[in-house]
């Protein structure tokens, strides 16, 4: 319980009055129950005791310690201990739970009882569920500012082409996502240019393409896709428009702009 309390660092500031009460009665309780079954163990015990006691022999005195930690009798006794019932010539001994696994086993229902309490009652418990969205929301968080802090040193001067399929298959998504309704599923064009054949309007490096992607161009309708897109994005998806170059889609757009080379 010490243990929960204090993994929850912003537990009890967050609490209401009412939350903190509730908490103070469910740990009472808990420790009323923990009591209370200890105390029926040792009148039970006793109780068992005080009958056996009568009908001990000299046998039951001189057990060894394992035996009466384990509430075992002697195998001389064995007989005694033989239930009524049998079968195929195997026959059942009486003998009880010892009284350490008793106390392990109601031990267990006293850490359930906290439990119940602390993540389930109270409500405030790092159940995987919590736990996971909690993970997942710092991994975005950290996953965000490893991009800016990489996609920084990523402009129209240091981009570089990249040509391996992870980076080429992100291209792709990010292309399709954002890029298809004006240059088509194959970059053959439509409300924006033909980007399979050798005519640029802009220039046909990959500088000059990331460039126009980061910047946009407003008076054509292409929009600035750096508020969108990080860096290291629009390097992707500049990278992926190298695979349109001399495919020849069918109803391709008419050439635009100075035939050059091509990215």
């Amino acid at each position: 319980m010490l243990l929960y309390f204090q993994n929850q660092n912003d537990f009890i500031p967050n609490m209401t009055a009412a939350e903190f009460g509730l908490v103070i009665f469910s740990f009472l309780m808990c420790v009323a129950l923990v009591i209370i079954t200890l105390s029926l163990l040792k009148n039970t015990n006793n109780i068992v005791r005080a009958l056996n006691k009568n009908n001990e022999s000299p046998e039951m005195e001189n057990r060894s310690f394992w035996q009466k930690m384990g509430s075992l009798k002697p195998l001389s006794m064995e007989h005694k201990q033989v239930m009524d019932h049998r079968y195929d010539g195997i026959t059942e001994l009486d003998n009880p739970t010892p009284p350490w696994f008793m106390y392990l086993f109601y031990g267990t229902i006293s850490i359930a009882v906290f439990y119940l309490v602390g993540y389930h009652v109270v409500g405030n418990g790092q159940i995987m569920t919590t736990e996971y969205a909690e993970e997942m929301a710092m991994a975005e968080t950290n996953r965000n500012e490893y991009m800016k802090k990489i996609g920084d040193k990523i402009n129209e001067n240091t981009v570089v082409l990249l040509k391996d399929a992870k980076s080429l298959e992100a291209g792709k998504k990010i292309y399709m996502q954002n890029c298809l309704a004006c240059h088509g599923d194959k970059g053959q064009g439509g409300v924006g240019p033909n980007m399979t054949d050798e005519y640029w309007i802009h220039g046909s490096s990959l500088k000059n393409v990331f460039h126009v992607i980061s910047e946009g161009v407003p008076e054509k309708g292409m929009i600035s896709w750096k508020k969108t897109l990080n860096s290291i994005q629009i390097q992707q998806v500049a990278s992926f428009l190298t695979t349109f170059v001399g495919t020849k889609p069918a109803n391709a757009k008419e050439p635009q702009g100075e035939k050059e080379k091509g990215i």
